[in-house]
């Protein structure tokens, strides 16, 4: 594994009956197991790898409400909170502080962009805060040049990918839940219509509620049970540089390269948008869907390989459920990183930040970023099967709003009222067209 993780040890014994199953140990995944522990579910958590190995520890660790899309806002804000509370309750650090998030720019454009979602945010509660070229250039000392102007949202934050997901496992078991590693979901077993169990390869659950948060894995476990869930992931790569250069602001964004404090000190280093598109079976399935995206977004993606394929995320193919699948051929996809991005990635940020110089690069991966046709998530408990749940597509910004995310799916199927309205977050609206309706941030 080449992105930091702390490794948890769990029991890892198959419960033989459970009020819910919950297949995949993301961020969704074991805040939606946490959520519903706490509520006194008995609940099982299933990970075909290791919990938070994929995406949920390759990315930012951002908690943001800045330029979050409408739909996206009142799960976010909901979020911040419940960082906050999932914290207290667990009792062990998850790496989140509100330190407030910083963006600079030299682009009237851009900046006229943000302060149109200010103008909005403001209006809904949220504290963001443009920048006159002065308050910028002062917050963005470390640069040692200039800015005309930026956004301070002071109450957003970041958490440690490295932690974040594996210490909320633990408080899956402080409640009573149950988290099994290095199982892997055959599929989902159906009685008169509905949710009777899952088949692991290690045996059968009972359980009349399951949750598919499997990340870019979703849409080919949907595929076995003829769910068509549009979905396509693109190739991101990251670098960490190793702890020991102080005075930079904990979270900074530019165009050119954004930089992270890490949980051990170090910076992560990143270009916003930069990816690349590696052609798989799922991703060619589901073009159609994908064409209004790709139109507002082609400019940041690049060609990709054949890594994708190999993986065996997003097949098509049926599988036995007596046979192993591809989740347990691929326990933890670990693409390798460009290395022609983290080279431009590293030079960026060495230009923008020069103190960044002295520190040397710890690590550097890459990770599949899952998306929705309208960069907006899925999460839904009406898709075809009663007692079957999806939350899945976090398309990029889903580390930040997992907690919410995870309460969200607890409220479904505890049938109380959500802390969101939900019809923005149905899978049936890829029935219809995304042209005018992909997420602009």
């Amino acid at each position: 594994m080449s992105a930091p993780l702390l490794l948890i040890d769990t029991p890892n014994i198959l419960p033989p009956v459970a009020d819910c199953v919950v297949i995949g140990g993301g961020i969704v995944g074991v805040s939606a197991a946490y959520w519903l522990a706490r509520a006194g579910q008995t609940v099982v958590l299933l990970e075909k790898g290791a919990v938070g190995a994929e995406q949920s520890s390759r990315n930012w660790g951002w908690c943001r409400q800045q330029n979050r899309d409408a739909r996206e806002l009142p799960l976010s804000t909901r979020s911040l909170d419940l960082w906050e509370a999932m914290a207290a309750d667990i009792g062990d650090s998850l790496g989140f502080s509100r330190c407030g998030l910083l963006y600079l720019s030299n682009d009237p454009v851009e900046l006229e962009g943000w302060a149109k979602w200010s103008r909005f945010a403001r209006g809904v509660g949220v504290d963001t805060r443009m920048l006159t070229a002065e308050e910028a250039t002062a917050r963005g000392a470390a640069t040692g040049r200039p800015w005309l102007g930026g956004v301070w949202s002071p109450t957003d934050g970041i958490a440690d990918p490295a932690r974040a997901a594996p210490m909320i496992a633990r408080g899956i078991e402080k409640h009573g839940g149950h988290v099994v590693q290095a199982c892997a979901a055959r599929g989902i077993e159906l009685a008169a219509g509905r949710v009777c169990g899952v088949i692991t390869e290690a045996g059968r659950i009972r359980t009349a509620s399951v949750v598919v948060a499997g990340g870019a894995w979703s849409a080919s476990f949907l595929h076995q049970l003829g769910i068509v869930f549009p979905q396509a992931s693109v190739r991101s790569s990251i670098l960490a540089l190793a702890p020991g250069v102080d005075g930079l602001p904990d979270a900074l964004h530019t165009a050119a390269v954004s930089v992270t404090r890490r949980g051990d000190g170090g910076r992560t280093l990143a270009i916003s948008g930069y990816a690349s598109l590696d052609p798989t079976p799922g991703a060619l399935a589901g073009m159609r869907h994908f064409l209004p995206m790709f139109a507002r977004r082609w400019r940041s993606l690049r060609p990709g390989g054949w890594q994708g394929w190999a993986a065996g995320f997003e097949t098509r193919r049926r599988w036995a459920l007596d046979r192993p699948t591809p989740m347990e051929r691929t326990r933890i996809l670990d693409p390798r990183p460009s290395s022609r991005v983290i080279a431009e990635t590293l030079g960026r940020a060495q230009a923008l930040l020069p103190a960044l110089r002295a520190a040397s690069v710890q690590a550097a991966w890459a990770g599949y970023i899952d998306s929705t046709p309208d960069g907006v998530p899925v999460i839904d408990a009406d898709i075809g099967i009663p007692g079957l749940v999806l939350a899945a597509g976090l398309s990029g910004h889903g580390f930040g709003i997992g907690p919410g995310v995870g309460h969200l799916i607890a409220d479904l199927i505890l049938g109380r009222t959500p802390i969101t309205e939900t019809a923005q977050y149905r899978l049936a609206r890829f029935g219809h067209s995304q042209w005018g309706r992909v997420a602009e941030f």
